[in-house]
């Protein structure tokens, strides 16, 4: 008897299942390549050839498996093992090379492509990587490290919605999914659904209440809405289940009007001489600090604290102090009188948008509230959604002494134009939750994209907040920024950034004369009452009373300042920065005659 050659038998079973693809007879197709798979396990490309194959034959599941199984092969053999160990030894250009070879020659090696966008996500490329994890989830759509990569791209793309949908999906496989649950509840949280977000944390502390990072964040989902007993029992459990917790001690100090104990200081204080306190938690529990000390009035150690957490921060977060100076020039050359006036009638006319740009901590937060109080105008947040547009035409992120941007936006055509600004109204039509007429995208940095606005936006308005260069830099040297400001780390970067806003601004003023309302927020503090008639008759609306009353709005606010606009105006603020006047020499330094003049431009 003829003893059967398996792989005699494995090369016409590929065969018969080609002719059967040819002919498109999917199931016949599948069964060849089953009868393949099982007499070699492993050939990756039996197993594509099955995924694929199920897929044309209506089951999407079968295809997620089979793709699963080749990819697992692919990724343990030669080339994707060679790519995955060029990425270990951080050389993405030779892993690049590798994985597009690949692809070349196998167009549907999910393994591969979604390679390829983890390689666009280390690039921070994060639309050309959602494109190619849509591409992987075509072909095997319960391919769950692809739809797992996907819904964590759309979250740091500020693609808020498609992502929470993508971890429902997620946890529809994996209920009990810790990074899945924890990932959806944030996705909430920034959507505005403080209360679901809220329960989901509470959930997940039912199921293990030691973890201290979720009770952190739950910390911070009721300082948003305005609970602050609710805040500091969470941070305070937090800090019980792990006392290094850095973040927990900065979300009670960012609170502002909570004030630490001796025994909270000294907890801190032993917490920072720890060797194993990551440098992570250091730097929140230097700020953390640098506040409890200047609350006793102890400013010189309190501003070592500051200068330490900011001495880690630079570390972490290089800046570049020419970019918005180079950014700057650029803008200046390309957006004059005559750039819009050959324009006129351009862009998306709808006048919903009331922009409020600034420094950060300069009280646009304030302003922000204040408006947001008028029955005809809804607060948002900081919408991600005009540097995204930005981003898109090659400009922020990029050097800008090369990007494309904005230059590129000369050659666009008037439909073009218009479609830009109808795109930034649709994806911010996702963050309201009203039928106001105006709604606020209080994105300080928006500053840099005035021109942009202008263009897109033509009918938006515009609100510059400007606060004491000295008081403005003093409080964001102190602030801790989660997502980093570059600039804020040393006080010269801080004054230098200060003056390239200043700059910035005046180009807009010049060729955009009363497009821009400034608001000096000390004189908003003096006298709230005409600063908010004034934003009201640029926005067009009739005074509220409600304007002065913002103390009283319920609504939720995600910034440092939320807190302080929960009380009535207060002036102590003002000043404050004088108590570390000795400190600031570089930042006055860098201000020159900005700070000379202030409120006035050089």
């Amino acid at each position: 008897m003829i003893k059967p050659d398996p792989a005699a038998e494995f090369t016409a079973q590929i065969a018969a299942a080609q002719a059967h693809v040819d002919a498109r007879h999917w199931i016949e197709a599948v069964a060849a390549l089953e009868r393949a798979v099982i007499l070699q396990p492993e050939a990756g490309g039996a197993w594509r050839a099955l995924g694929d194959a199920k897929l044309a034959a209506g089951d999407p599941t079968g295809a997620s498996t089979a793709h699963d199984r080749a990819a697992r092969l692919s990724l343990a053999q030669a080339p994707l093992a060679d790519a995955v160990a060029a990425i270990s030894a951080n050389k993405l250009a030779t892993a690049e090379q590798i994985v597009r070879t690949r692809l070349q020659r196998v167009p549907t090696d999910i393994a591969a492509i979604v390679l390829l966008a983890d390689l666009a996500l280390r690039a921070g490329n994060i639309v050309d990587a959602v494109r190619f994890l849509r591409r992987a989830l075509e072909l095997a759509p319960d391919y769950v490290p692809a739809r797992s990569d996907l819904a964590w791209a759309l979250y740091h793309g500020n693609d808020l919605p498609e992502a929470l949908t993508e971890f429902d999906r997620l946890l529809v496989i994996d209920p009990k999914h810790i990074g899945y649950r924890n990932m959806r509840a944030a996705t909430l949280d920034l959507l505005g659904d403080h209360a679901g977000a809220a329960a989901a944390y509470h959930e997940l502390l039912a199921d293990d209440p030691t973890q201290p990072l979720v009770w952190m964040t739950l910390g911070n989902v009721f300082k948003t809405i305005g609970d602050i007993p609710a805040a500091i029992v969470a941070f305070r459990k937090s800090l019980t289940v792990a006392s290094d917790t850095g973040e927990s001690w900065w979300g009670l100090a960012n609170l502002k009007s909570f004030r630490f104990d001796e025994a909270d200081i000294a907890a801190m204080q032993a917490e920072l001489t720890s060797p194993a306190v990551t440098d992570a938690n250091r730097i929140c529990i230097d700020f953390a600090l640098g506040k409890a000390l200047e609350d006793e009035a102890r400013y010189a150690e309190s501003f070592a604290r500051y200068e330490a957490g900011n001495g880690l921060q630079r570390v972490r977060s290089a800046h570049d102090p020419e970019y918005l100076t180079l950014l700057s020039r650029r803008c200046e050359i390309l957006f004059t009188p005559d750039f819009f006036s050959t324009r006129t009638g351009s862009g998306d006319p709808a006048p919903d948008p009331i922009f409020i740009v600034g420094m950060p901590r300069s009280g646009s937060t304030l302003v922000e509230q204040m408006l947001a109080s008028h029955p005809a105008i809804e607060g948002t947040m900081e919408l991600p959604e005009m540097p995204r547009i930005a981003r898109l035409l090659g400009g922020l992120g990029n050097d800008p002494a090369t990007a494309p941007y904005p230059d590129n936006l000369a050659p666009l055509s008037g439909a073009q134009i218009a479609e830009l600004g109808a795109d930034y109204l649709r994806r911010a039509a996702r963050w309201r939750k009203t039928d106001c007429p105006f709604f606020i995208d209080k994105l300080p940095m928006n500053f840099v994209s005035v021109g942009l606005i202008r263009l897109i936006l033509p009918n938006a308005k515009i609100i510059d907040v400007r606060r004491h260069p000295l008081g403005c830099g003093r409080s964001v040297f102190r602030q801790y920024f989660p997502n980093g400001r570059s600039f804020s780390t040393t006080t010269a970067n801080i004054g230098r950034f200060y003056v390239d806003y200043v700059r910035m601004m005046q180009l807009w003023n010049d060729c955009l004369p009363g497009f821009v309302l400034r608001v000096i927020y000390e004189d908003l503090i003096a006298d709230a009452d005409t600063e908010v008639r004034r934003m009201l008759d640029v926005i067009g609306l009739p005074f509220d009373p409600a304007c002065l009353a913002f103390h009283t709005s319920k609504r939720a606010v995600r910034t440092p300042s939320a807190e302080q606009v929960r009380r009535p105006l207060y002036s102590e603020a003002v000043d404050h920065w004088r108590h570390y006047d000795s400190w600031l020499g570089p930042m006055k330094d860098a201000l020159g005659d900005v700070l000379a003049k202030y409120p006035a431009v050089p």
